[in-house]
């Protein structure tokens, strides 16, 4: 029996990740453009930036029949000293996302949406580092013990006040990036606490086999990111120094199906195991290059429609 799922996306399709910088398009700019490309629902973006009135952005999403599938806390989960502000965001994000309009539950789906997406960023050591396995500096065992105290707080806080599943992301660019660190987490952080978010585009940066890995992983993957990578790009990009968002500047995430991940497996691989739920597009980029956002997501959209996944909801086939 197939299951359903729906495809999604992300503010960050339009260059929005951080609320504060100036070049931000207008949120209803973001919503129109993800109800024309065919989605079925978004994340939430950066706290802040979709309004905080619930009527405000329940009546926009109606309108354009879209739901908040996750919101993400995008912070630095390492230091001690950064529990509280984790914590408030937590709080915010959930008491937020909870009481908009609900995702629907499919079948073979795990837990129900909306997710909690926990990602740890804000170090520039490992930034300047994306993709480099060899020369990405290590947290010591008594640092990341502190970021496993700090994920088990979060984690914990969402499930028993707000009752939404936390999905760990590895990143690029952060401590938990690289096959050895995403291994550690599974390890360190109990089923009943949080599950997985793998990104496909992440996984690949960071040298991970993307089908091996949800393979492996399968029993913990509760929610997953699409991405696609430019070989070109990323093979320039490997070999300066540079940010991973200055590499997302220069293109180093294309549509879905132009770049190198190999879809066609991935598709035959979650048809073989049976997911059901969201799967969200993302296309990292500069908020300053817009002109090609609804032909990069259409393209996308189109791409993953020939594949056998639907714009809205479909049935992996």
């Amino acid at each position: 029996m197939r299951n359903p799922i729906t495809i999604t996306t992300a503010p960050c399709c339009w260059g929005v990740d951080d609320v504060k910088n100036t070049y931000l398009p207008a949120w209803q700019k973001v919503l129109d453009e993800a109800q024309a490309a065919g989605f079925g629902g978004l994340e939430l973006g950066p706290f802040g930036y979709l309004p905080l009135d619930l009527n405000v952005i329940a009546d926009a999403l109606n309108r354009r029949s879209l739901k908040i599938v996750a919101g993400t806390i995008f912070d630095d989960l390492v230091s001690p000293g950064n529990r509280d502000n984790l914590m408030r965001q937590t709080d915010e994000i959930c008491a937020l996302i909870v009481q908009l309009p609900k995702p629907e539950t499919h079948r073979g789906q795990r837990f129900a949406a909306p997710y909690l997406t926990v990602i740890d960023w804000g170090h520039d050591e490992r930034d300047y580092a994306a993709g480099h396995y060899d020369r990405a500096p290590r947290l010591d065992d008594v640092a990341w013990g502190g970021m496993i105290d700090n994920i088990r707080a979060i984690t914990a806080l969402a499930r028993d006040k707000y009752g939404v599943r936390a999905t760990i992301h590895p990143h690029a660019g952060g401590y938990i990036e690289f096959a050895d660190e995403l291994a550690q987490i599974v390890n360190d952080i109990p089923a009943d606490l949080a599950g997985l978010c793998l990104d496909t585009g992440h996984m690949a940066y960071s040298g991970m086999d993307t089908v091996e890995t949800l393979r492996r992983y399968w029993d913990r993957v509760d929610y997953i990111h699409f991405k696609d990578i430019d070989a070109k790009i990323f093979q320039e990009v490997m070999g300066e120094r540079i940010r991973f968002f200055e590499a997302c500047g220069k293109g180093v995430m294309c549509p879905i199906g132009r770049g190198s991940i190999d879809y066609v497996a991935v598709r035959s691989l979650l048809t073989e195991l049976g997911y059901g739920g969201y799967i969200t597009v993302e296309q990292e980029r500069d908020p300053r290059n817009t002109g090609s956002i609804l032909d990069d997501l259409a393209a996308s959209r189109d791409f993953l429609r020939r594949m056998g996944f639907g714009g809205r909801e479909t049935s992996v086939a």
